[in-house]
């Protein structure tokens, strides 16, 4: 038992460390939504954003074992993310200098439109979230004789505790991001460039779907997919980074 539970408290940190990484660029997807609203607004779509996500991945966890036959969830996830990606680049490079020109301001979603669009973007963490979790809890040793959702109830325990910890790290995560956001202004191109980067990563789960089956089913999980993911996104974080700095100074100059 003594071995079984040190197994459980490994995969426990594996599902921690994780679900850090997934809440990274899921927290920059909810940084940028939020961040055309007032101060004390953002606080508040970002609550209800954590709240949201905290049930979609609840919901999630009883229901994957029957999610996870529905490629479509993953598709439109992908799709919806690329759109609003898209979208907002096009609406900060383009719309923005045409409304300057006639004298505009550029006028951002409604609060509670805004905390659909967050919600939305949950609903694809949720699954993305928990198909990773169940890929490395379904190798625990069962704990108990009792499923949850289909799932043994001791890897079903780790899975939640994992996904609890890493919606706590999504949560501080965002509200680092809107600070950076609002200092740095033009970081904001970059940060639609991560999300539909994000959507991209949802295109490749879809792609290896079962009943997809475009690509190899085992490729999402490849070290070689997974570091591609990683070097592009820091790729696309450090270069706009770099860049609002640079265009900073230059205005200040």
């Amino acid at each position: 038992m003594e071995t079984i539970l040190l197994e459980y408290a490994w995969v426990l940190i594996v599902l921690v460390v994780l679900e850090g990484l997934l809440a990274a660029d899921n927290a920059v997807v909810m940084a940028v939504m939020v961040k055309h609203l007032p101060h004390e607004q953002q606080k508040k779509a970002l609550f209800y954003g954590l709240f949201g996500a905290f049930v979609f991945r609840f919901a999630a966890l009883f229901l994957i074992t029957v999610l996870v036959n529905y490629w479509q969830i993953q598709a439109l996830g992908a799709a919806y993310l690329l759109f609003i990606s898209a979208k907002n680049i096009y609406d900060t490079k383009f719309k923005k200098d045409e409304e300057e020109e006639e004298g505009k301001e550029k006028k951002g979603s409604g609060f509670w439109m805004t905390v659909v669009k967050v919600e939305l973007a949950d609903i694809a963490f949720a699954i993305d979230s928990m198909l990773a979790a169940v890929a490395i809890a379904v190798t625990l040793p069962h704990l108990t004789e009792y499923d949850i959702g289909g799932i043994n109830a001791g890897q079903f325990s780790v899975m939640f505790l994992g996904g609890l910890i890493g919606l706590i790290i999504m949560r501080f995560a965002a509200q680092w991001f809107v600070k950076v956001l609002n200092k740095l202004p033009s970081l904001e191109t970059a940060a639609f460039l991560i999300v539909g980067w994000v959507g991209v990563k949802l295109v490749v789960l879809t792609l290896a779907h079962d009943k997809v089956a475009l690509i190899p089913h085992d490729f999402p999980h490849s070290t070689l997919w997974k570091a591609t993911f990683w070097i592009v996104l820091i790729a696309i974080a450090a270069g706009g980074y770099f860049f609002s700095v640079a265009k900073n100074k230059k205005q200040q100059a």
